[in-house]
């Protein structure tokens, strides 16, 4: 008798073959048998009428501080995600020497907008070494399974102190000091290592992070840390200038070791590099033998707007400077007072001095660029949705509209502004990306920008929108989910998950396609010091389960805490075969 028997799912298998009708089998955390009218077991699942499908693999996330306290590992579980891999852009939390504990809060505050607050209180600190951060995250029981890179801004930190803060060029014996730590963290069993060359990436106290400025030789130079161990990925988000010739030394690298670079190609008019130019310049480089992967999202990277959120048109007029550090029912009973609303309406933005001054102008007047988010709102919004074209319709100002939609429901509407992907007004750009083997479905940042971002329900976006509602260029079924599972498992050599077939990790997802939705955002409060977070719930996920053990029954937390740490790559059955035959 099996341990868990599916019943008569629609298989969607991870490999991008058609869907079929047949049973799964489970027993322990593994895939045993998938056919007709299988034997028993201990436990069934009716999935008739449901698609069957591999837990999704989320490559691109930052709960390298969540994942020491909080077993749910939400909101990523809350959308299938039963793998997922953070210490992305550079920032995490080791190696850490206990003097810098407070720096490296501040940094991922500022980069990744977490609140320090919940951060300081959450986090406990019981390691110095990266080996001694891994064995720290093995101690909590937790609902997904977690892989972390080697960050840049913590080595750089360690070895360099305040030189390396200070994006100062390190010496030879620097980048040795570099290098042989994250050597040491591979070994550990670090997926990869990461860094962040985009000077959108600041610390809390608007200091660019560690290596962002880092020259070929020092990037290099690390990097070949991989290529002494074998395995790993190096992952990096970066402005992408063309004087640095990024793609020249990523090729070099990629090359030399044998190993993959990955990075975020996005569509931005800010970006010296345009998109198109970026896909070029990855494949002239992969033409020559690299393997250079870009990490694509498949919605803008939007900005989430309400008053309770880190950013929103009036964040920088004098009235709400005057009221921003009252408790929330204050702050809603003058936004409620008619003369408090005409003041501030009157006033001009005083926009402090930054070298993103551009993107805060939009913030607080780019009206043609801004969206009401209503209760199902529309992730590929047209130019009849800005604030712009509803307020004349309506016949007020941009300023009093988007005044009152933040307004309604008790103070917590919200205003959308895709910063990244919507330079063209439509999605129309990712059509054939999703399409190309050189990209990979990513870039949710689950656990990050708190108060300004909510993409980590990506995976359900994907499922929703462009497999079952979107007019136009959708794809099928059978890609969406090899793109979210076995494409992001691959690339970092996760071969044991992302594929339901006899032998594989047993991480599922039973999914209603006629149901699944995406719920509308809200600001909770729920994070260690009452820090707050973004968070999007989703409909139509009749279970997960992960290693064999349904941890979400329609949305609710069952109890199960399978997921553990992932100690570097991991092999998948036909090599773990291949290791008995030759060793029996």
């Amino acid at each position: 008798m099996h341990d868990l028997v599916i019943r008569g799912g629609t298989i969607v298998d991870g490999s991008g073959k058609e869907e079929y009708t047949a049973d799964i089998a489970i027993d322990g955390a593994i895939i045993t048998a998938i056919g007709p009218d299988l034997p028993a077991g201990r436990e069934e699942i009716d999935a008739a009428g449901l698609v069957v499908a591999p837990g999704f693999v989320d490559i691109h996330t930052h709960y390298d501080g969540q994942a020491t306290w909080d077993p749910e590992m939400a909101p990523s579980s809350w959308h299938g995600v039963t793998t997922v891999v953070m210490g992305n852009c550079g920032v995490g939390f080791a190696p850490a020497r206990p003097d810098r504990h407070d720096w490296l809060i501040g940094l991922m505050e500022g980069v990744e907008d977490i609140p320090g607050t919940a951060l300081s209180e959450g986090i406990r600190w019981d390691w110095e070494s990266f080996p001694e951060y891994m064995d720290a995250l093995e101690k909590l029981p937790r609902t997904v399974d977690v892989g972390t890179h080697v960050p840049h801004g913590a080595v750089r930190a360690y070895v360099m102190g305040e030189r390396g803060a200070a994006n100062e060029k390190p010496t030879e014996t620097d980048i040795a000091a570099m290098s042989a730590i994250v050597e040491e963290g591979l070994r550990s069993g670090a997926l990869g290592f990461s860094t962040s060359r985009t000077v959108l990436h600041k610390s809390v106290d608007g200091e660019l992070v560690p290596g962002t400025t880092a020259t070929r030789e020092e990037l290099i130079g690390i990097g070949r840390a991989m290529g002494r161990v074998g395995h790993g990925v190096f992952e990096m988000a970066s402005d992408l200038q063309r004087e640095w010739g990024e793609f020249e030394w990523m090729g070099e690298l990629s090359r030399e070791t044998g190993l993959p670079v990955t990075f975020a190609a996005l569509q931005s008019v800010a970006k010296d590099m345009p998109l198109e130019e970026q896909i070029a310049s990855m494949r002239a480089e992969n033409a020559k033998g690299a393997n250079i992967v870009a990490q694509i999202a498949l919605r803008g990277n939007g900005i989430v707007m309400g008053w309770q959120t880190t950013f929103h048109p009036f964040t920088f007029k004098p009235a709400w400077m005057e009221i921003s550090q009252l408790p929330w029912e204050q702050q809603l009973s003058r936004l409620r007072d008619p003369a408090f609303r005409a003041r501030m309406l009157a006033e001009q933005s005083q926009l402090p001095e930054t070298d993103l001054v551009m993107l805060l102008e939009v913030i607080t007047q780019g009206w043609f660029a801004l969206y009401e988010m209503g209760p199902s709102f529309n992730y590929e919004p047209t130019s009849e949705e800005t604030i712009e074209a509803r307020a004349a319709a309506a016949g007020v100002s941009p300023e009093e509209y988007a005044y009152d939609t933040m307004l309604s429901d008790d103070g917590r509407g919200f205003i959308y502004f895709p910063v990244l992907n919507y330079a063209d007004g439509n999605l129309d750009f990712l059509e054939a990306l999703q399409a190309s083997d050189d990209c990979v479905n990513s870039l949710s940042d689950g656990g990050a920008h708190c108060g300004t971002i909510c993409d980590a329900a990506s995976p359900t976006f994907m499922l929703e929108y462009w497999v079952r509602d979107r007019k136009k260029g959708r794809v099928s079924l059978a890609h969406a989910i090899k793109r979210q599972c076995r494409d992001t498992a691959l690339l970092y050599g996760l071969e044991d998950r992302g594929l339901l077939a006899p032998g594989y990790l047993a991480d599922l997802n039973l999914i209603d396609m006629d149901a699944i939705r995406l719920g509308r955002p809200w600001l909770a409060f729920d994070l260690p010091a009452g820090g707050k977070r973004l968070l999007q719930r989703a409909e139509g996920y009749v279970a997960t389960i992960k290693s064999g053990q349904v941890t979400f029954r329609n949305g609710a937390l069952q109890g199960p805490m399978p997921g553990g740490v992932i100690r570097g790559p991991q092999p998948g059955p036909d090599a773990l075969r291949e290791d008995l035959s030759t060793t029996g």
